[in-house]
């Protein structure tokens, strides 16, 4: 088979520059919502960064003459994978305005272990003893990370656990989503599935929508801007390096989300945030070797 992706030293340089820039805008989008929800509730901060999305990708729909009605938009994976995007959005969310920076981005990090185990579960992968037991590691980290049985323990802790589930399921979900849909497509529904979970989450939290000022409105735009890049830096790198060689450097998010939060929001990290990163990490890592061609 032939592919259209270059593997040359030189590309994979390039690619995993790519990468590292898109973890930068994650975590650069991660923390301006951390902002902008100390003043807003946490509703309305849903309900407009998801609007800001879905009209920029609406826009790039209409720039590339992509159909964003389709009837595949209705089918059974889609609507999984709303509901995911729905509890993975809001969760995680709560979590940035809740938690500590640097916790919640950690926690995420768990998601690709939680996908593989997905794959393997419910569309038939192969993975062995050895990638279960890495699994199981960096679910200790994840463990280690909110310390169940701790004094420090709080409930709110879980709250990045059950976005990192949320995501986890979303991806599994764009797995089987028709191959009809573009990725116009599914960003588009993907940030309306956000308006939804904020909408639905005012209910809940029965806060009144406050006044938007500029510094709000510039954090929004911002962070909305900060994903749409991040989302096609991250496209870019897996389309221009082997995927072996760039996605390592998905963890730099880590690093970025830590050095933002001691940064901006003076978080400290204790011994236990830094043995279950260090447990993810490596636990992603060699899933990452052991999925590669000619290892079993």
């Amino acid at each position: 088979m032939i592919s259209h992706i270059r593997t040359d030293p030189k590309s994979n340089l390039i690619g995993s520059f790519w990468m590292v820039l898109a973890m930068l805008g994650f975590a650069l989008e991660d923390a301006l919502i951390k902002s902008v929800a100390i003043a807003m509730p946490v509703w309305q901060v849903l309900v407009f960064f998801g609007t800001g999305g879905a009209m920029l990708f609406a826009l790039w729909a209409l720039v590339t003459g992509t159909p964003l009605l389709h009837a595949d938009v209705l089918s059974r994976p889609m609507k999984v994978r709303a509901l995911f995007e729905v509890l993975g959005r809001l969760f995680y969310v709560l979590a940035l305005a809740m938690t500590p920076l640097s916790s919640a981005t950690v926690i995420l990090q768990a998601t690709p272990l939680v996908v593989v185990a997905g794959a393997a579960l419910f569309f038939g992968e192969t993975v062995g003893w050895r990638r279960w037991s890495a699994i199981l590691l960096g679910m200790m980290g994840v463990v280690i990370i909110i310390q169940p049985t701790g004094e420090s323990f709080s409930i709110l802790s879980l709250l990045a656990v059950a976005g990192m589930l949320g995501f986890a399921g979303r991806d599994l979900a764009s797995r089987a989503a028709p191959a009809t849909l573009s990725t116009q497509t599914l960003g588009f529904y993907g940030f309306l599935s956000i308006v939804v979970a904020g909408l639905g989450y005012q209910f809940w939290e029965a806060a009144p929508a406050v006044g938007i000022s500029a510094g709000s409105v510039t954090y929004l735009a911002r962070a909305v801007a900060m994903g749409v890049i991040a989302y096609a830096a991250l496209m870019k790198a897996m389309r221009t390096g082997e995927v072996s060689a760039v996605t390592p450097f998905r963890y730099t998010r880590l690093l970025f989300g830590i050095g933002m939060g001691m940064a901006l929001f003076n978080e400290r990290p204790d011994q236990s945030v830094w043995l279950g990163s260090a447990l993810i990490v490596l636990s992603g890592l060699y899933i990452l070797w052991r999925g590669r061609p000619h290892q079993s």
